[in-house]
Formats: structure tokens, sequence, C-alpha cells
């Protein structure tokens, strides 16, 4: 049996408070996706960049434009260093211990509790890619070549399936009778439909699998629906 060293999991960060010690270009992809998750992010650092500074502009985050003290990490959920300061990178990890806090330091996996993959998003279908901090080259090279082959199609069906199950819920179906309907809608090609932009078949896969009422246009948001 092969021992892991990292246990892979999902953290639900939305309203949760994250702190990022450093703005610049590093800090600032760091920030950008914890805000995307939903988190309340305060950034600590003397300088920033300016997506940084914008995203402060906007209310998005909060800014303090100082050094970082040992306090900054109280009543936060996860802290991430981003400094190229070796010296205060291990400073944030200490202290982040002392409070036990999730803990990623960028590019020091010695000294973090957590480490973050190179992900692929392709609306809420996300894939993880992670080398166990031997080599993020290598992950950023198998993200890159994910992209190709992952298309946007792959967060669309995904959008219908949880709409195709919140509507199946509200009509008092039970949870385990979804699964072979789900099942058929996939060995249907609902994906290359999806894909190929092709509604008309999309609309006969569903009736035929789900029965009448269930039709793509009423199911998707007007953004997110292919046009024949």
């Amino acid at each position: 049996m092969v021992n892991m060293r990292y246990y892979p999991v999902n953290l639900d960060i939305k309203g949760r408070r994250c702190l990022v010690v450093g703005g610049g270009r590093v800090g600032a992809r760091k920030v950008d996706t914890l805000v995307q998750c939903g988190a309340r992010v305060t950034v600590v650092s003397p300088k920033v960049s300016p997506a940084v500074r914008q995203l402060a502009a906007e209310k998005a985050i909060v800014l303090k434009q100082r050094l970082y003290r040992a306090s900054d990490g109280e009543g936060m959920f996860l802290v991430i260093g981003a400094t190229d300061d070796e010296t205060l990178n291990r400073q944030i990890h200490a202290d982040a211990k002392r409070l036990n806090l999730l803990c990623n330091i960028a590019d020091r996996p010695e000294i973090c509790n957590f480490i973050l993959p190179a992900i692929v998003r392709r609306g809420s279908f996300v894939m993880a890619i992670s080398t166990a901090g031997k080599s993020p080259a290598f992950a950023k090279h198998i993200r890159k070549r994910l992209e190709t082959q992952f298309g946007p199609e792959y967060g669309l069906v995904l959008e219908l399936m949880g709409a195709i199950r919140s509507k199946l819920l509200a009509e008092a179906h039970e949870p385990e009778a979804h699964k072979p309907l789900f099942e058929q809608l996939i060995d249907g090609d609902l994906l290359a439909l999806v894909k190929a932009q092709k509604v008309d078949q999309i609309d006969q896969l569903l009736e035929r699998v789900l029965g009448p009422g269930y039709r793509y246009h009423q199911l998707m948001p007007s953004n997110q629906q292919p046009q024949e």
C-alpha cells in the first residue's frame, strides 16, 4: 500500500475570513481564487500590484498596506504567505501554527499544512492536479494539456445536471432514484449534444429519460444556453 502525503479535500470557504500576506504577482493570483470562492479576504502588504489595488477599490477585499503583524492571523480561517522574504514566510507559518490555522506558504511545501493544486475550471466543474509539491512545473504542464481536452461544455452539462436534480427534488423524487436517470443522460451523449449546441436533440433526450417538462431553455440561465 502506497502512503499519500496529502489528503485531497475541497474546502468551503464562502464567507470565511482568509488572510493573504503579500500583494505582488503571486499574491494577486491567490487573492483572485479566494475571492472567486466567496472568501472574505484581507491582504497585508506594504506594496501591492495593480490587480490587488483594483480589488480593494471595488471593495472585494480588505487591504492593509503595511508590514505584517503576528496579530493579523487572529480570527482567520486560513492564511497564505506569498512574499519573497524567507524569514517573513517562516514567521507567518509559525504564527499560523500557534493559532491552529490552515497555512500555505507559496513554493514552500515544507512549511505548509496544505498545498494548492493546479486547477482546470469550467464553471462548477473543477479538476485539481497535484504533484505533492514535488514539481509545480509538471502540474502546470498537465493543467495546460487538460485545458485543451475539457471545454466549456463540461461546465454547461454540470449546470444542467444541477438544475435537473433541483427540479426532481422539488417534485418529491427520491434521491436514490436519480442515479440511473443521470446515467441514462450521460450514456445518451448529453455532453456531445451540448458541445455541438443541438438544442432540439437535447430536449428529445431529456423528455425520453425524464418525461415532459424538462427542456434546456427552461432549465438553464439564458447566458448559458447554446444557440442552434
